[in-house]
């Protein structure tokens, strides 16, 4: 069964950085189109960044460019958020996602596969 595992993120301070982490296994990770989603309390769940197979491409939710930063290392079969000068509304649960076509990379209902999250903080 394909898993997807989440780690990093934590409490910070407004305009502090993190870097959140997603571990996958039992799948061809350079094979998969990945994303990160956020969902805040009360809101629905949001796109916020997407990388291409072998990482040569990269998308990003308004809200998070030039801050936000997505990249994935095949060999280590691992996805990375850096999260950079952050602020009190970036905080939400934070979820990778994989899916195999490349197409509508913002879609959640186009993911196959979702790991379990990890919670961002940002205090003002």
């Amino acid at each position: 069964q394909v898993q997807l595992v989440e780690s990093g993120g934590g409490l910070v301070q407004a305009g502090g950085s993190l870097r959140l982490s997603c571990a996958a296994s039992r799948l061809t990770f350079s094979s998969y189109y990945m994303a990160w989603f956020r969902q805040a309390p009360g809101k629905e769940r949001e796109f916020v960044a997407a990388i291409s197979w072998n990482g040569g491409s990269t998308y990003y939710a308004d809200s998070v460019k030039g801050r936000l930063t997505i990249s994935r290392d095949n060999a280590r079969n691992a996805l990375y958020l850096q999260m950079n000068n952050l602020k009190p509304e970036d905080t939400a649960g934070y979820y990778c996602a994989a899916k195999r076509s490349g197409q509508y990379y913002n879609l959640q209902d186009k993911y196959e596969t979702w790991g379990r999250g990890t919670q961002v903080t940002v205090s003002s």
